[in-house]
């Protein structure tokens, strides 16, 4: 099986939404587990938000990252059609603003 590296994309990160109150929380958390819960041991790691991104330079200097990235989760599928096919319906697609989700293949490193 090979590792996707699944990259959660949103218009803004979840420190900086609007927090949702108790019954949209528990829908979107009951939606999300019942997509892992599909994915089964095809998920490696569920992931976690990301916020406050950083870009570090070559030169040692850093600045606010300009990437709309909120998230990640770690898939283990045979194929990256397989991969996608986890990632065309996951509950991320249908959060408000346009989100989306880039699928990246982990790739060996040679000699480890």
């Amino acid at each position: 099986m090979t590792k996707y590296l699944f990259i959660y994309h949103a218009p803004m990160s979840p420190a900086d939404a609007t927090p949702p109150n108790d019954a949209d929380m528990q829908e979107v958390m009951g939606q999300w587990m019942s997509w892992a819960g599909e994915a089964g041991e095809h998920l490696a790691d569920f992931g976690t938000p990301l916020a406050n991104g950083v870009r570090v330079s070559p030169g040692g200097a850093t600045e606010p990252s300009t990437r709309e990235v909120s998230g990640y989760s770690m898939i283990e599928a045979a194929s990256m059609d397989e991969a996608l096919s986890l990632a065309k319906n996951h509950p991320h697609l249908n959060m408000p603003g346009g989100c989306e989700i880039e699928v990246h293949e982990a790739q060996a490193v040679p000699g480890m």
